[in-house]
Parts: C-alpha cells; structure tokens; sequence
C-alpha cells in the first residue's frame, strides 16, 4: 500500500541522496516548503534531475512501478508539479496511483 508519507520519506531519502553530492553549503533542506524548481529554488537543473531520478528508482524499488516523472505532462502544466516538495509528493502520489489503477 502506498500513501503520502511513504513518497515523502522516498523524496527526503532522495534528498539524502542528492545531498550527498552536494557542498555542506548548496545542501536542500527537508522541508514541505522547500523550494525545488523556479527562482530561489534549492536546486540548480542538474540537482532537479539527480533528485527525480533518485525518485523514480526508489519509487520502482518500493512499490515496484516505473515512473518516467518529468515527461511532456509534467512540462505542460502551468505550476511545474517539482515547484517545491509538497508538489512533489502530491504530483508521485498521484502518479502512482494512475500506474496501479492501470495495472489493475
């Protein structure tokens, strides 16, 4: 079963991740709030990428769906779904749904 607080842990595990390789000073902070897309966001394009990455490899692990997560959906909506975490979480959720609704 899959729920909002399990795909938050994968994206703050995935910041952990992404931290990792990042100077002490450039390090995301795990917060709903914060920033990951746009201006003042957290991340530079490269950190964004690494970080949906991150995601989609540990969303397959954990739940055993593959995500493709920035495709043309994601770039055609108006507020990017990786504006900040709690987008993020809304936007997986939601993807995963749709992936095991399909299976189904």
């Amino acid at each position: 079963m899959f729920d909002k607080d399990k795909i938050k842990n994968i994206i703050y595990n995935s910041i952990d991740e992404v931290n990792s390789m990042l100077p002490q000073d450039q390090r995301v902070e795990k917060s709903m709030d914060t920033l990951l897309s746009g201006s003042n966001a957290a991340l530079d394009s490269l950190g964004l990428v690494n970080l949906i990455v991150a995601v989609e490899q540990a969303v397959e692990k954990e739940f055993g769906v593959s995500l493709v997560l920035a495709d043309e959906r994601a770039m055609n909506q108006s507020q990017s779904p990786f504006s900040s975490i709690t987008t993020a979480v809304d936007y997986v959720y939601e993807m995963i749904g749709e992936e095991i609704k399909d299976v189904d």
